[in-house]
């Protein structure tokens, strides 16, 4: 059984709207900050980001570590955050 943050459960649990980036799992105010800066201000514009590369694993993980310099785990949680939000509402 796979362990998910309370952030993960409260983000996938409804329709995204208007969250804040650093409403995703994986994505404090550091990244946030930094995500912010390259106009993803929205958890829905990292959503974009994430259906443009097709939903892919090892394409998103490598974005966000490009984009904003998340670490393995981050990079994880983001990416699990988002699948499961999509599997629920897409």
């Amino acid at each position: 059984m796979s362990s998910t943050s309370q952030k993960h459960k409260d983000f996938v649990a409804e329709p995204m709207g208007e969250k804040p980036v650093m409403a995703l799992a994986g994505i404090g105010e550091a990244l946030g900050k930094r995500l912010e800066d390259k106009g993803f201000d929205k958890a829905y514009v990292v959503l974009g980001q994430f259906l443009v590369l097709k939903k892919d694993e090892e394409l998103f993980r490598d974005w966000l570590k490009e984009s904003c310099g998340a670490n393995v785990k981050q990079q994880g949680d983001c990416y699990g955050c988002l699948r499961e939000w999509c599997d629920s509402f897409l």
